[in-house]
């Protein structure tokens, strides 16, 4: 087959952008579907047409593969590209798509049902001679055997969905007691992202290392290993951070994962792009000659995180993917193939680290983002970001929280995290909760840093990673106060007799700034005064005097600061009365007081228990009359394609429950009222 004219993107976000930047450079048109929620969203932009195809819910419109192919036919398109998620791993899909002359842009649906099933895949990995972690696979669901079998396991043990990806429907199981609930739960989750609740019980390895390889096969019996990727960083069994290649592995373990990623592959007759997940289990000292790997699963499409490999291989992986649907042979072998430096992703989400990394929604007020190149191998400086997403979307609650990929590569390890961490600091969003400053955070951990890796490194790390914020009250305060001053005087005219500088005939004339730091449980007061060059700012009691002067700055950050002598740029975003402040250090937030306003408020005292994050409601564990006790679980919420169970903020009784399952709840509505 020729190289296709016209490509439908069944999927949304950076993933849709990304495949369609590839496209575009090879001369293919690309057509967008788009639900509701999505009419404006960036990758209808991106492409050459759009489609509409139901509404926001996945369920209503991109999880909906009859109009995906309704829309590739009316379109002239010759093939459908499913991106990664929804569709992506839907053998019914893949074969739907043959059956209307469409080529699915991915392995075959056999291939994809052979791997789709975690538990007959490692039956068919077993046969295949690739090494498989301990437990137990097979098709009796009933509750009490799968408890008999992780009894006779020993704790930990990991619960995994069948059919599960991307963290869902999966939970480490610590002791027996808590294996019926954890159970129910993970088949809850499973049954609503799969259709699926089936289950299998897997010994939990306690210093894993998460290393996947990626594997791509042609349909003339090729297949090659691209190398791998250490994805352990992880919060909520979800990648956080990856790199490749993965440090401290050796030439000879990363061959044998590499052939044993391709034995697997070829146990399937495997087509296009495709990951080879292991688990490796390391030594309690970490040391990479006493590591052992165990096959996980197949992810049956690309990966998120393929462009670190991209990175360091200098391959277009989309290309690869358009190359080889079309029936080409794949571009080179695996003799030709070579590593070159380093690469690390960091993924940027809408989320709260701070609550448990709770799904935020909202509008991008502000979306700042560093100098790099945007879907392609990386640029002159090093640095590339995929996102879907421009300054003013809004992020909404039905879809991943990812916001965009950061992608750094250095000629080594250590300047690959040198550029992370300054990319990151000129990465400033606004208006939704982020995970930036998190981000920088574990980059400079201690365990990240050194490469002292396993899936626990988030727990290990939390005194760090959770503590309150060290970005200098008296640098924000001048931040601050810069850019008040700053924006007076972007509104003054000429006449003298108008400018509001303070001047006056007689005395020193001060001005007073009424702040609060918004980084401790109870917001802070805060009074800067300004006089005559100084600033002083009264902070807990305390009062400490600076010397002070700013001016507008040529940098990215737009404003620099003096203080005490010592320059710094600074950028300051005003989103109502709140003052983001971004600087190479760090960032921190302060809210303008107005006192009048502030008089006027009045405290109504609470006494329920609110909604963090817009969602529906999937369970509720209490009724009226119920007493209830300081952390107990009283409801569980779905918001973003996960579960969060919500406990109650203190004891008492519940007086009444708002709402039922099925329910959607607005963020910051009341679930139930208690009383003591």
């Amino acid at each position: 087959m020729s190289q296709f004219t016209k490509i439908l993107i069944a999927n949304r976000g950076e993933i849709a952008c990304r495949v369609a930047t590839t496209a575009r450079r090879m001369g293919i048109q690309t057509v967008a579907v788009y639900s509701d929620a999505d009419a404006n969203a960036q990758h209808v932009k991106a492409c050459d047409q759009a489609v509409h195809i139901g509404g926001s819910a996945p369920a209503d419109s991109y999880l909906q593969w009859q109009r995906m192919l309704d829309a590739a036919l009316a379109t002239g398109a010759q093939a459908v590209h499913p991106g990664y998620g929804f569709l992506s791993e839907n053998a019914d899909f893949a074969t739907a798509c043959a059956a209307a002359g469409l080529v699915f842009i991915g392995p075959k649906p056999a291939s994809i049902q052979a791997m789709g099933l975690k538990a007959g895949s490692k039956r068919l990995m077993a046969q295949a001679g690739v090494p498989l972690v301990p437990g137990y696979h097979g098709d009796n669901q009933d509750a009490t055997f799968l408890q008999s079998q992780a009894d006779g396991m020993g704790y930990p043990v990991l619960i995994k969905a069948n059919a599960g990806g991307g963290g869902k429907g999966m939970r480490i199981v610590e002791a027996s007691a808590d294996f019926a609930a954890a159970l129910e739960s993970c088949q809850r989750e499973a049954i609503k992202s799969f259709a699926n609740d089936s289950v299998l019980i897997e010994k939990y390895m306690q210093r894993p290392r998460h290393i996947e390889i990626q594997v791509f096969g042609d349909m003339h019996g090729n297949c090659v290993y691209l190398f791998e990727r250490d994805c352990s960083v992880q919060r909520r069994h979800q990648k956080v951070l990856e790199e490749a290649p993965a440090p401290g592995i050796t030439h000879d373990f990363r061959q044998a994962m590499g052939e044993a990623a391709v034995a697997a592959a070829k146990a399937v007759n495997y087509v296009g792009a495709g990951t080879v997940e292991f688990i490796v289990e390391q030594s309690p000292l970490g040391g990479a000659g006493d590591m052992t790997f165990y096959f996980m699963e197949m992810n049956t499409r690309l990966q998120v995180e393929h462009p670190v490999t991209e990175a360091i291989t200098g391959l277009d992986l989309v290309e690869w993917q358009l190359r080889v649907a079309a029936g080409e042979v794949l571009p080179k072998t695996q003799d030709q193939l070579a590593m070159r430096g380093h690469a690390i992703e960091a993924r940027i989400c809408a989320e709260n680290p701070n609550q448990q990394f709770l799904p935020a929604t909202g509008q991008l007020l502000h979306f700042a983002t560093p100098q790099a190149s945007r879907f392609e191998l990386a640029g002159d400086n090093g640095v590339r970001l995929d996102t879907g997403v421009t300054q003013g979307d809004v992020v909404s609650p039905f879809y991943d929280s990812m916001l965009a990929k950061l992608i750094v590569w250095g000629a080594d390890r250590e300047q690959a995290l040198a550029k992370l961490d300054a990319a990151l600091s000129e990465m400033n969003v606004v208006g939704v909760a982020n995970n930036v400053a998190f981000l920088r955070d574990v980059v400079q951990s201690q365990s990240f840093s050194q490469a002292i890796l396993d899936t626990a490194l988030i727990e290990r790390e939390h005194a760090h990673l959770f503590k309150s914020n060290t970005f200098p009250v008296v640098t924000a305060c001048a931040a601050a106060v810069a850019h008040g001053l700053q924006q007076e005087m972007a509104g003054m005219d000429n006449d003298p007799w108008s400018a509001r500088d303070g001047w006056q005939t007689t005395g020193v004339a001060a001005r007073h700034f009424n702040l609060q730091w918004m980084h401790t449980d109870e917001p802070q007061d805060v009074r800067a005064s300004l006089s005559n060059g100084s600033l002083a700012v009264a902070y807990q009691g305390g009062v400490t005097d600076h010397s002070f002067d700013w001016r507008a700055s040529a940098s990215a950050k737009g404003l620099s600061i003096c203080l005490d002598g010592q320059w710094c740029d600074v950028s300051v975003v005003a989103a109502g009365m709140q003052r983001h402040v971004f600087a190479r250090s760090g960032q921190a937030l302060l809210s303008v007081v107005d006192l009048l306003s502030a008089s006027q408020q009045v405290d109504d005292g609470g006494g329920g228990l609110n909604a963090p994050m817009p969602g529906k409601v999937v369970s509720i564990a209490v009724k009226a009359g119920d007493t209830v006790s300081k952390g107990q679980v009283v409801a569980v919420m779905e918001a973003m394609k996960m579960e969060h169970s919500i406990a109650s903020p203190r004891d008492g009784v519940v007086a009444e429950v708002l709402y039922a399952v099925a329910d959607q709840v607005a963020e910051g509505q009341a679930l139930l009222t208690l009383h003591d």
